[in-house]
């Protein structure tokens, strides 16, 4: 029986169906540990250029820093960075998350006056009667406050996956590149190694690209709501900075709780601190990110919405993030297999 046969044919697509359906559930099973991989493999891949620079320097007479080192000293220069701006602002970033923890109760009671005053709210709720009538109330709070307890944890430990991992894929960088390369064709051998040079570039510069705008939305949120006037601008521009790195809504959400709390100063100064986060998104949307991740990362405004969307639909919140590399990959994919296309 050849596989011209019919039933030798029907016989190899059952095959085929069936692993193809074992592996797709293993990886559903497993899709935990594959995001940590797959997020670990993006952090090496967007490191491996700046490790590569700092191996070639000579720290050592006549000889190159060994590989190891060049990780552990970008390691370390992150360290340093992220402790100095600790430093500067966790002072104050405490000081002032104290102070609004303090006044919580405050601002809640005036904005159920405001509510209640236009008929939007019949009472007001103490915040016993608020948590429980809430979605959480009674038992189903502590299990939430516990399930949020772990979840930190579960991040911490995560974020140390993550590191350990990209390390020893960025230790055995050059191994496993040429052991992919191996794969391919002989004369086929340099366009894929030309392509992996172009993915490392392309990560890494979205990975640059994310920290940078993350960076001055928060350090630009921080000097306008000080010069408005709104009281803890630490915490808030530090909630700006985070919700930049979430993609589309995350910049929305991010500029709710700074107006919520101007709102309990004035209306006046909510609507000064909504117009400060409108003309600060459209400077982001049509300067800061066309010149940072689409020169840089080589995808265009509709490539980068539509990577959004699915990524957002597959994965939510994480999914939305991680969404930009993989097209930017099958960017490089796409020109390398038709480049005669991507040209035009």
């Amino acid at each position: 029986m050849t596989r011209d046969d019919p039933r030798a044919l029907i016989r190899y697509a059952l095959v085929g169906l069936t692993l193809t359906v074992i592996l797709v559930w293993t990886a559903y099973l497993v899709r935990g540990p594959l995001m940590l991989i797959y997020v670990s493999a993006l952090l090496a891949i967007g490191l491996a250029p700046l490790v590569a620079v700092v191996e070639r320097q000579r720290l050592i007479p006549r000889r190159r820093l060994p590989r190891w080192a060049a990780i552990l000293i970008i390691y370390l220069l992150f360290l340093i960075v992220l402790v100095s701006f600790g430093r500067l602002v966790i002072g104050g970033l405490v000081t002032q998350s104290r102070e609004l923890w303090a006044a919580l109760p405050r601002m809640v009671q005036e904005w159920q006056q405001w509510f209640i005053e236009r008929g939007l709210l019949t009472r007001e709720l103490s915040l016993r009667e608020a948590i429980e009538q809430s979605p959480v109330g009674g038992f189903d709070a502590v299990d939430t406050i516990v399930s949020a307890v772990w979840g930190f944890i579960g991040g911490l430990f995560g974020l140390v996956t993550i590191l350990i991992l990209a390390f020893y894929l960025l230790l055995d960088a050059e191994k496993l590149v040429q052991a992919f390369v191996r794969m391919f064709p002989r004369a086929e051998r340099p366009r894929v190694e030309r392509a992996c040079r172009q993915i490392s570039g392309k990560v890494s510069a979205w990975l640059g690209g994310q920290l940078l705008l993350a960076a001055i939305i928060g350090c630009s949120a921080a000097f306008g709501l000080f010069l408005i006037g709104v009281p803890y601008f630490y915490v808030l521009a530090l909630i700006a900075g985070i919700g930049e790195m979430i993609p589309i809504v995350g910049p929305l959400l991010a500029a709710l709780p700074a107006i919520a709390v101007a709102f309990t100063t004035s209306p006046a100064l909510a609507i000064a601190v909504a117009a400060f986060f409108f003309v600060q998104q459209q400077v982001e949307n049509h300067v800061l990110v066309p010149k940072v991740m689409e020169r840089q990362v080589g995808i265009n405004a509709a490539g980068v919405i539509t990577a959004l969307l699915i990524g957002g639909t597959l994965l939510g919140v994480v999914g939305a993030i991680l969404a930009v590399p993989p097209a930017a990959i099958l960017r490089v994919v796409f020109e390398e297999l038709f480049p005669e296309a991507a040209t035009d």
